[in-house]
């Protein structure tokens, strides 16, 4: 009997992990925080729209056996490195600090590939910092995703677009094989396998074991 809190649940990967966890027997109850309703009524879901910049007003409500995070965004919609910068690192991290204090032993955090606090990429260096700091709350286990290109369907985003078709030429011959494009659904997929999977502990999941973990639940 397993209770899910999930934020990101509007996102590509959010969406497709929610619909997942919904047919999933093991799963008995999922609460997703939004801003605005964004699923069809069903009995094992619970939709609580939050005003993100006062979560703390919320944190009644994140109480439960896993805690994940889908939650990001990127630089074009925030408008601002700082504004991403609050949604991705800080908004992430909040949530996570209020699951550690409602003890919740198990965490999921979707980041990204070539994550690392000490980069002089933007992207990777926000992601980097979240993961450590994560790190730092102590969960019994943390399972922390890092795909790289995610194939969104119907993505209006044309640098996406053009970045995965790049991406997907470069594979055929053997190259950059660490960033190969997975799908959300894929990605939702192996999200929903690792909570079995992993033990306690601090896991990170690459491309190649998202692949794995995706395979064994089709």
């Amino acid at each position: 009997m397993m209770k899910v809190v999930l934020i990101g649940g509007s996102g590509a990967t959010g969406r497709a992990l929610v619909q997942l966890m919904l047919k999933s027997k093991e799963i008995t109850e999922i609460v997703v925080l939004l801003r605005r309703v964004s699923f069809e009524e069903h009995i094992k879901l619970k939709q609580v729209i939050v005003d993100f910049e006062n979560l703390t007003d919320f944190e009644q409500v994140i109480q439960g056996n896993v805690a994940i995070s889908c939650l990001g965004t990127t630089l074009k919609d925030a408008g601002s490195k700082d504004a991403q910068w609050k949604i991705d690192h800080d908004l992430n991290l909040q949530f996570a600090a209020l699951a550690k204090k409602n003890g919740f032993p198990t965490f999921l955090l979707l980041s990204a590939v070539l994550a690392d606090p000490a980069s002089k990429i933007f992207y990777n260096r926000m992601k980097g910092s979240l993961e450590q700091d994560v790190k730092a709350l102590d969960f019994n286990r943390l399972i922390i995703f890092q795909p790289g290109g995610l194939i969104r369907p119907n993505t209006d985003r044309l640098g996406e677009k053009t970045a995965i078709a790049a991406l997907r030429i470069f594979n055929t011959i053997g190259l950059f094989k660490t960033y190969e494009p997975l799908s959300v659904g894929q990605v939702a997929m192996a999200m929903l396998q690792a909570i079995n999977h992993y033990t306690t502990g601090i896991h990170t999941v690459t491309v190649k074991d998202i692949q794995k973990l995706a395979a064994e639940t089709s």
